[in-house]
């Protein structure tokens, strides 16, 4: 099929990918990409203990000191455990890079649950590690970190606080340099600057939609007589565009059977990014889940930036069902969704939540799914459904839905009903 295209990997923009009547539900080796390696790194620093310990019924604290650090953009603490909460407050100060000017104390998103399931493979790797979510804060040279430890609410009246988790460590990560893809409404040959192919899948309208996803069904009359309920596929940049430096993330793709709900997220890593720096977030966030959450990839499918850009996440083709890594226990049979930044207490802007609807309207088309529907979700163990329970969630959901958190955030969860009627008005609901 001339016009699903699959992820960046080893195509360009004028390349195609059938979408099979039966989708690959096993991990197969994905080809190794063509392309050079995008400058990056990741500086892991020990914290230690500092001031009253546990054993004087005092918060246990640890910390960094200021310190010079080699350049960074996105910051997170990990643990060893990846089963370990951290019950506590995390904050980081930082200094513009090249300058003396030192940030205010920023929290840090302690319960990041956005995890790969429980009894997978990529959960139960030897390289899997608790994280706090990543946040983006620009470009920076210098840090200090403070971890205080708290009692969990439920027992906050008996009990002294609780232990942090073994192993904290500060990851500092650098996004390194990556092409910019090209600007939102123009040609897909034509990136800023010189043209990249691959970088951008093309927008089609509804009607060319429609016909390729008739051909990929077979072409059959009743189904030319009955038209599918899907979206217009709208612009999406793919992996090249933004950057993904494939050697990071390994070779294997993991495949589930469909795509029957569709799971929205805030990446919690702020909001203090220019939309031409979204790339750059999106390679911080895809090293920090990779080099030191030790996923196998990025754990989400897509991702949105405040201007409305639509970003392909995890490899392995954007009409596929790709098991992702982002909602605990319901990645199976669903796709991810992460609007860069935090949402809890800031409205998302309406061009996020209209390129939601766009998206799912056409993703979710593919796969037969009615955006202001429901449907059943077999729970992969959480903090909200045991393991092997039916739940019923709608087919656009939030991530809280699915798992007990603050995720996507108060006011962008608010929005999810919008997104829900403009998906299946676009559809033709």
């Amino acid at each position: 099929m001339r016009g699903f295209l699959a992820s960046s990997i080893g195509v360009t923009c004028a390349a195609a990918l059938a979408l099979p009547l039966t989708l690959p539900t096993t991990s197969h080796a994905a080809p190794a990409p063509a392309q050079d390696a995008v400058a990056g790194s990741t500086q892991s620093l020990a914290l230690a203990r500092r001031g009253a310990t546990r054993a004087a019924g005092l918060p246990e604290e640890q910390g960094l000191p200021r310190r010079d650090v080699h350049p960074f953009s996105l910051v997170g603490v990990v643990w060893d455990d990846p089963n370990a909460e951290l019950h506590g407050r995390v904050q980081v100060r930082t200094r513009a890079s090249g300058t003396t000017a030192w940030s205010g104390w920023q929290d840090v998103e302690t319960h990041n649950d956005d995890a790969p399931d429980l009894d997978t493979p990529e959960h139960t790797s030897s390289h899997a590690r608790g994280a706090t979510a990543p946040l983006w804060v620009g470009a920076s040279d210098g840090v200090e970190v403070r971890v205080v430890g708290e009692t969990p609410a439920p027992t906050r009246a008996a009990n002294p606080p609780a232990p942090l988790p073994r192993g904290l460590s500060l990851e500092l990560v650098d996004p390194g340099e990556g092409e910019d893809p090209a600007p939102e409404g123009a040609p897909a040959d034509t990136p800023r600057g010189t043209a990249l192919a691959g970088t951008v899948i093309p927008e089609l309208t509804k009607q060319e939609t429609e016909d390729e996803l008739i051909a990929a069904r077979g072409g059959d009359t009743a189904a030319v007589q009955a038209r599918p309920y899907v979206g217009a596929r709208p612009r999406i940049v793919t992996r090249k565009g933004w950057g993904a430096d494939e050697k990071l993330r390994e070779r294997k793709l993991g495949y589930t059977k469909t795509v029957k709900a569709a799971f929205v997220h805030h990446s919690a890593t702020g909001n203090n990014y220019r939309c031409s720096q979204a790339p750059s977030v999106i390679r911080g966030i895809y090293r920090f889940h990779v080099k030191s959450s030790g996923w196998r990839d990025i754990g989400y499918n897509f991702l949105v930036d405040k201007c409305g850009t639509i970003y392909e996440g995890r490899a392995g083709g954007v009409t596929k069902p790709v098991m992702g890594a982002h909602t605990l226990g319901f990645n199976t049979n669903s796709t991810g969704i992460a609007v860069l930044g935090s949402y809890s207490g800031t409205n998302p802007p309406a061009a996020a939540v209209t390129a939601i609807a766009k998206l799912t309207a056409w993703k979710l088309g593919l796969h037969g799914a009615n955006p202001r529907g429901t449907t059943y979700l077999k729970s992969g163990g959480g903090n909200l459904y045991r393991k092997g329970k039916d739940v019923r969630l709608h087919v656009i959901s939030g991530h809280r839905d699915g798992f007990a958190t603050e995720c996507p955030g108060r006011r962008l969860y608010g929005k999810l009903g919008t997104a829900r009627t403009s998906s299946a008005r676009l559809q033709g609901r």
